[in-house]
């Protein structure tokens, strides 16, 4: 049987699903270009999907990869995150091989965005999945006669079975910008990351990639493009605050984001940007 994209209702919404001979999938939903599900081949389910999440017509879903653009969290005068991902995408293209499934959504300005941010833009996410790998790009075209900038993100929530037993690997020696710790600039001085309380960092200009070990399961991280890394994980007295993640949601999640969030990405009209996460089953 060879590879497929088909339509189908995921939570109410409609949504794309992948599969590859082999077994892998992933669902893709055109609200906010928002990958909700990845299993690579062989493999079980690797992001993290909050029981809360909600699925209406307008709120952000909790949980996969939601697209942040053109502003990361609140560094700016937009709402949270931007307005991508509360935005219905269009599917520009699908395509099949024996070996892989391709879809890509588009994004493009109109008058509920122009009112937000007043610029001329196209953004285009594809999702490429094959056996054990999850790759994703995204590129954003300044269509406009001026010049814009804005910061992005891939804020993806990674299953895990056991936050506090998860190691995160290759972020040794790089200065994070602590959120969670009054925004002051610190280095990362230990061998691997271990969450045991509420985290948010912003990594900066990391180069390597990295490795995430949890309960036996390995998954590698690659980023091109993006510059910086977040990492978060909200803890016990934050996630109580959310309203679309249970009380215990925290401990089964971590975010490990590809980012340009310390600088803003600056582009000329008819200019062009692309980054690009993988995630690699091990």
């Amino acid at each position: 049987m060879p590879s497929s994209i088909e339509t189908k209702v995921f939570h109410g919404r409609p949504a794309l699903f992948l599969e590859t001979p082999n077994g892998a999938r992933a669902v893709v939903s055109p609200f906010g270009a928002q990958v909700l599900s990845w299993s690579p081949a062989g493999g079980d389910e690797r992001l993290y999907l909050s029981p809360a999440a909600r699925f209406d017509t307008d709120t952000p879903v909790r949980g996969g990869i939601p697209v942040c653009f053109p502003q990361f969290g609140a560094l700016g005068r937009l709402p949270k995150h931007g307005i991508a991902r509360t935005r219905n995408w269009s599917v520009a293209e699908r395509r099949v091989e024996d070996d892989y499934a391709l879809a890509t959504l588009r994004l493009t300005e109109d008058d509920d965005s122009w009112a937000i941010w007043p610029q001329n833009f196209m953004a285009e996410l594809t999702v490429v999945i094959e056996g054990e790998r999850l790759d994703i790009e995204f590129e954003v075209t300044n269509t406009g006669h001026a010049p814009f900038a804005f910061t992005a993100a891939l804020h993806t929530y990674l299953r895990v079975h056991e936050v506090e037993n998860a190691r995160l690997e290759g972020l040794y020696g790089h200065e994070y910008r602590d959120a969670a710790g009054h925004d002051r600039l610190k280095h990362d001085s230990g061998d691997v990351l271990v969450v045991g309380e509420e985290t948010d960092r912003v990594y900066h200009d990391v180069k390597r990639p990295l490795l995430l070990l949890d309960d036996g399961r390995s998954l590698g991280i690659n980023a091109e493009g993006f510059p910086d890394v977040v990492v978060w994980n909200p803890w016990e007295q934050r996630c109580a605050e959310l309203p679309d993640m249970p009380a215990n949601g925290f401990r089964h999640m971590l975010c490990v984001e590809a980012a340009a969030v310390r600088h803003r990405i600056e582009l000329d009209a008819g200019e062009d940007w692309v980054g690009r996460q993988s995630l690699i089953a091990l």
